[in-house]
């Protein structure tokens, strides 16, 4: 088995790709993959998003309002609101982003703050999207106390040492398919070096779709393309990778379910 720990069930294309949801998610389990967790990127997506997944046990939810998404709302009380809906597991994603968006940085960090908030008081783990912002994310991190709940950094293209600072946090670090990018050395010993026990897979579908499928809009079933790279990479069987990934996410995400 595995978990697609970050997608976005409400963004892929439904016209020409898949005929819907059911379709993605059977595409999924053809290939293993049996949970998926889709992510929530603003306050006015999430209802929509819900009530796609709500037949669908093996589909979790988050709510949050993403770094990059200054546009959207960001109302503590309604964000409260939505993120106790039982089959939401996580708050976010949420975090920082210098690189693409800089000059949003105060908006950024208003909404990181308030969304770990959030976290705390709902005790459900964060998701996290950090690029070009690594101290002021790990600081962040530290002064709301948010290993109190823990979570995920997604996406992961940072250090080795930004890793282990969120590990001794509690976080785990997710990768995607742009591991298996030839110019992804860097990455490649990043991942090479985290253990396996702090390790998720995901494909951050519709975007970043792995080798061999780069170019085409990403789905939850290329979690395995992921999942077979970084088995390969840590020298592990795939079924050690499959397990350790699935343990660590049922670990983390104590409400989801089987």
């Amino acid at each position: 088995m595995l978990v697609d720990s970050h997608c976005h069930l409400d963004r892929l294309d439904y016209t020409k790709k898949h005929t819907g949801i059911a379709d993605v998610i059977e595409k999924a389990q053809a290939k293993g993959i049996n949970h998926l967790l889709s992510v929530c990127v603003t306050l006015e997506d999430y209802p929509a998003m819900a009530e796609m997944i709500k037949p669908y046990d093996q589909v979790s939810s988050t709510c949050g309002v993403h770094p990059l998404y200054k546009e959207a709302v960001m109302n503590e009380d309604l964000l409260l609101e939505y993120a106790s809906a039982e089959k939401v597991i996580a708050i976010g994603e949420t975090g920082l982003d210098y690189f693409y968006s800089p000059e949003t940085k105060e908006w950024q960090i208003d909404a990181f703050r308030k969304q770990i908030r959030v976290a705390k008081k709902l005790n459900k783990p964060l998701i996290i999207h950090t690029r070009g912002a690594r101290e002021d994310t790990l600081d962040i991190l530290r002064e709301e106390g948010a290993e109190q709940v823990g979570g995920i950094l997604h996406c992961f293209t940072e250090s080795i040492e930004m890793a282990e600072e969120a590990m001794q946090m509690g976080f785990y670090i997710s990768v995607s398919g742009i591991v298996t990018f030839k110019n992804a050395k860097e990455l490649q010993a990043v991942i090479k070096a985290v253990p396996l026990d702090r390790l998720l897979v995901e494909t951050d579908s519709p975007y970043l779709a792995p080798v061999p499928h780069r170019g085409e809009e990403n789905e939850p079933a290329y979690t395995y393309n992921v999942a077979e790279f970084v088995a390969d990479l840590k020298g592990v069987s795939f079924e050690e990778l499959a397990a350790a990934t699935t343990n660590n996410y049922f670990t983390l995400f104590k409400n989801a379910k089987r």
